[in-house]
């Protein structure tokens, strides 16, 4: 992948925090859901779908397209954000979030947007769903196809014994264009990862599958864009990028709480929140032509 200008860097890193914005005013909206992962995958869901993703809003169906598939279901918000701002439907119908009759469901429904490439919700699936995809892929196109299959994933799901076997085939079957990112934030429901079911070494475990593995700091744009080059550039073996990032990223105080994982803010919450975010935007703005 080609390196990053400053300038491409500043468009991103505003860009995600517009969609941190959305984030909060749907779920204040909604008076459900999940903060503290939306707000920590806001980088990386911005750097796929405005830079890294080979896609078209216009044209979901677009054969050509690379695949990206959502397993822990719950970090939704920033999936319908991302999407709205780039095209996909009207920013305003976030406001429907968890509503009855919306398209905007608690978890990613595809009956009912048929632009998502798959439902979730059970935590641990889509790890096998995308590795059917590559499997299939490679099938239709043969070993060098050009279509990535992303699949994004947090890191508490990983207590699901599916994970690993998705895992094992995919090192066995040596799916190169497969590409898996893994929010490693270390926190879920309960508490921190480490304390209800220890994941640590994460990556020798990948490693261990026959998985090529990088560890990035998931809030850097260079350095996601980065690893996804090098993910691209490995050729006999699927990729796993363990992205370290902050939950509830952008709202100090819901920064590294795990409390944060699955409840919304309030009104006076959400209002300290966009206040915060909106200043965070200005100082971006100027950031990167000091």
């Amino acid at each position: 992948m080609e390196t990053l200008t400053d300038e491409r860097i500043k468009e991103l890193e505003l860009k995600a925090n517009e969609i941190r914005q959305s984030i909060i005013e749907m779920l204040l909206e909604a008076k459900s859901g999940h903060t503290a992962g939306p707000l920590g995958m806001a980088d990386i869901f911005t750097y796929l779908y405005f830079h890294g993703l080979k896609h078209n809003p216009k044209n979901p169906e677009w054969e050509e397209r690379d695949r990206l598939v959502l397993s822990n279901g719950h970090i939704c918000p920033v999936l319908y954000a991302t999407m709205a701002h780039a095209g996909y439907f009207p920013i305003e119908e976030l406001k429907t979030l968890r509503k009855f009759g919306s398209r905007l469901q608690g978890h990613p429904h595809r009956d009912f947007l048929p632009m998502l490439e798959t439902s979730s919700g059970p935590l641990g699936s889509g790890l096998s769903q995308t590795v059917g995809m590559a499997l299939a892929d490679r099938i239709d196109s043969g070993r060098s196809s050009d279509r990535t299959i992303y699949c994004l994933m947090s890191d508490g799901e990983h207590d699901s014994g599916n994970i690993w076997e998705g895992a094992m085939l995919a090192g066995k079957e040596k799916l190169q264009n497969l590409i898996a990112i893994v929010d490693r934030n270390n926190i879920q429901i309960d508490g921190f990862t480490e304390d209800i079911m220890p994941l640590e070494p994460l990556a020798d475990k990948w490693r261990a599958w026959n998985w090529h593995v990088q560890e990035i700091n998931g809030h850097d744009m260079q350095e996601i864009n980065n690893a996804i080059g090098e993910a691209k550039a490995v050729f006999e073996k699927p990729s796993v990028i363990i992205a370290h990032t902050i939950p509830g990223k952008g709202v100090k105080e819901f920064e590294r709480k795990f409390e944060w994982h699955g409840k919304p803010p309030n009104a006076e919450e959400a209002a300290v929140a966009l206040n915060e975010l909106r200043s965070l935007g200005g100082q971006i703005s100027g950031y990167h032509n000091d």
